[in-house]
This record gives structure tokens, C-alpha cells and sequence, in this order.
């Protein structure tokens, strides 16, 4: 950690997820170059994927450099806050002048652009110019400090965690890379935000010469991500939720004992929850391998479910099979989009990068940290 940059001993202690996350420093077909340690800032370093993401790197032997300012949710250390090869900048990541003095005195190789405004579905309606506003603040903080950094001679690309919500109106499924630029553009100021990522790092590819890669993670599934400082609890039935995520929410109810279950709209929509240690797992090739030089991956289980059949799995491992499933539908959100299934086959031909937990394994992890989070009033 970087002297004079420590975290306030206030801070709630998170260890580091991913216990099932293998070590990858000749996995997923990394090549001789991707294993190549590198120099690697990364903004929104304590956010809920990267907490799964850093870990990994410093596997791999990089050195990454991570900037945060801890306004999602609160103050917090990860495991990796510690280990000689981090060192953390607390900073917004709209400061250009932290983000330049940081990328420029250590000679910073791989920018990666992960900090933005995010939270559940409700937030996409409370804080919809909000959203818009600050992550475009955020996007251009970053890719100027990038073009700058390139022209000097030593940053070598920058890599955009962009989102699967790019591809909220999309009308081909599965839904492939190629297919964004020609699918209707997102119709929520979030997915539309993350939508004009990818092209600041196209046009900055097409004026500056600045290479990229642009990665897609699809609907995360882990633990560490707690109760978000904007949240505001909402009614489901008899349970009151920050309305954050459908994994942590459903838990939520089950554990607290709701029945019928309530689920947003008629739980047909599907999604394809993939284990954020294989998401890990994916970005780190995507980050560090030459092959990912200027290409858009989707990263994802090739595995889709409903939410209906989601929440009857939650309920199965936490009742068990002798306590009938029962359900009621509640209306849903404007912006809960109906069907998202992406195609994988580009990451796993390019780079060989498959995420294969099956969500019932991902599901034995996340419920015990649920729970205990529950009883400790975090989430």
C-alpha cells in the first residue's frame, strides 16, 4: 500500500472473494506476453467485481495501482489492500490530476476504466440524469489521462469494463459482439452511458492510436457487495430491500421467511448469472493478453435461467425440498429488460476464457455470506 494513501481504521474489513477461483497464470490459454507482468491502475479498485478481479492479478504477478473514493458503500478494506504488489490512491476518479500524477509517475502500462456510478435497477429511475451525468464525468477524466499517457510513450492500452445493459434492446439472441452496433441503443440513461464507453474508446483508437479492449461482464453472481449508501429500502411484501440485485434480494426474502415469495414483473425474464470468479478469471486474460488488442468481448456463462427458476433454486437450498415453492408477482420496473443471453463463443475462441461454475455452486457461496451479512445489518 502506498504510504500516506491508508484507508481510516474505521473501515468495515471485507476479506477477499473468489474462494473458488483457481490461480490462472497458465489458464484460460495465456500466452507467454499475457503473463508478462505489468504496471496496472485501476479505478473503482474496492467496487464489487474487482474484488474478485485484483486478487487474480497479483496472482499473475502484476502490480496494479488502484484508485477509489468509497462512495457506493462507505469506507471498506478488501484482502488485497495489504499484499506489497497494491497500492491504493483514495480520489474520485473524475480527478484528472490525481489520475495523471498517479499514471505518470509509475509509468502506469494498463488503464482500466471500472469506476462508474452503478447500483440496482431502482437506481436507473431515481438517479437517471445522475447516472449520466457523473459516469460521462468519470469516462472522460480517464481517457484523457490515457491519450496523454500513450503520446508519452508507455501506457499501452486501456481496457473499458463496459456492461451487458448495452445490450438492453437488443432484438438477436444470443447476442453477439457485433450485433451492438446494430441493435437499438439502450433505452436507460445507465446502459445508453456505458454504450458511449465503448465509443470513447473507439474514437480515442481512431485519433490517438490509443489501443483498447472493451469486456461485457453478464449479471455477476458473488459476495462482497453490500448495502450501497444511496440505496433506499423499498417494500417487497412484508420485506423491506434496498432493491439492489435479484440474487442477494431473493435470499434476502427466502431467509427472512417471506411466502409467498415476491418477485419483480412475471419472473420469465432470463438472464445468465455467471459466477464472478469466472468473470475474474475472464478479465484478467482480456487485460493482460495481446490477442484482446482492440477487440469487444461478452463474458459470461453460456447457461441462462429465469428468475422464476432462480428463485426456486434459492428456495430449495434454504427450505429444502419439503417446504413448497410459492410465489407472487409484483410489478415490475420499466427498465427490467425481458431477455439478455449473449453469445460466448468470440472469448472463448480468441482467448480461450469460459466461466463454467454452475450458479447452483455459485448459489453454496453466496447464501452462507448472506446471511451472515443479514445478521450484521451490512445489506
Amino acid at each position: 500500500m502506498t504510504p500516506g494513501n491508508e484507508p481510516a481504521p474505521s473501515m468495515n474489513i471485507t476479506a477477499c472473494p473468489g474462494s473458488r477461483s483457481r490461480s490462472p497464470r497458465r489458464s484460460q490459454g495465456l500466452s507467454d506476453e499475457a503473463v508478462r507482468p505489468r504496471r496496472i491502475l485501476i479505478t473503482g479498485c474496492h467496487g464489487f467485481i474487482m474484488g474478485y478481479t485484483i486478487p487474480v492479478l497479483l496472482e499473475q504477478g502484476h502490480t496494479v495501482y488502484g484508485v477509489d473514493n468509497f462512495w457506493k458503500y462507505g469506507e471498506l478494506r478488501r484482502g488485497f489492500d495489504d499484499h506489497p504488489r497494491f497500492h491504493f490512491f483514495r480520489g474520485d476518479a473524475k480527478d484528472v490530476d490525481l489520475l495523471r500524477r498517479v499514471v505518470f509517475e509509475h509509468k502506469v502500462e494498463i488503464f482500466v476504466a471500472s469506476a462508474a456510478i452503478i447500483g440496482g435497477i431502482s437506481m436507473f429511475h431515481k438517479l437517471a440524469y445522475f447516472l449520466l451525468a457523473e459516469n460521462e464525468r468519470i469516462t472522460c477524466a480517464g481517457f484523457d489521462v490515457c491519450v496523454e499517457a500513450h503520446k508519452a510513450g508507455f501506457l499501452e492500452k486501456v481496457v473499458v469494463i463496459s456492461s451487458s445493459m448495452v445490450y438492453e434492446c437488443a432484438d438477436t439472441f444470443p447476442s453477439k459482439e457485433e450485433h451492438v452496433g446494430a441493435c437499438p441503443p439502450p433505452q436507460s440513461t445507465y446502459g445508453f452511458q456505458k454504450l458511449a464507453c465503448e465509443y470513447f474508446a473507439k474514437g480515442a483508437w481512431q485519433q490517438h492510436g490509443v489501443p483498447y479492449t472493451i469486456i461485457r461482464p453478464f449479471n455477476a453472481v458473488g459476495i462482497g457487495e453490500q448495502r450501497a449508501q444511496t440505496d433506499s429500502e423499498v417494500l417487497s411484501g412484508n420485506v423491506k430491500l434496498a432493491m439492489s440485485h435479484v440474487v442477494p434480494d431473493l435470499v434476502q426474502k427466502v431467509l427472512k421467511g417471506q411466502r409467498p415469495l415476491h418477485i419483480l414483473g412475471s419472473g420469465q425474464q432470463r438472464r445468465h448469472y455467471t459466477y464472478a470468479g469466472d468473470l475474474a478469471r475472464g478479465i484478467s486474460v482480456c487485460i493482460a493478453d495481446p490477442r484482446a488488442r482492440n477487440q469487444d468481448f461478452n463474458i459470461s456463462t453460456a447457461a441462462g435461467h429465469t428468475v422464476l427458476e432462480l428463485a426456486e433454486l434459492i428456495w430449495k437450498k434454504i427450505h429444502g425440498p419439503s417446504v413448497p415453492f410459492e410465489f407472487t408477482s409484483d410489478d415490475a420496473f420499466e427498465h427490467d429488460v425481458q431477455l439478455r443471453v449473449p453469445c460466448v463463443e468470440k472469448a472463448e475462441r480468441i482467448l480461450g476464457i469460459k466461466c463454467n461454475t454452475p450458479l447452483d455452486e455459485a448459489l453454496d457461496e453466496v447464501i452462507p455470506w448472506v446471511k451472515e451479512q443479514v445478521a450484521k445489518g451490512t445489506i
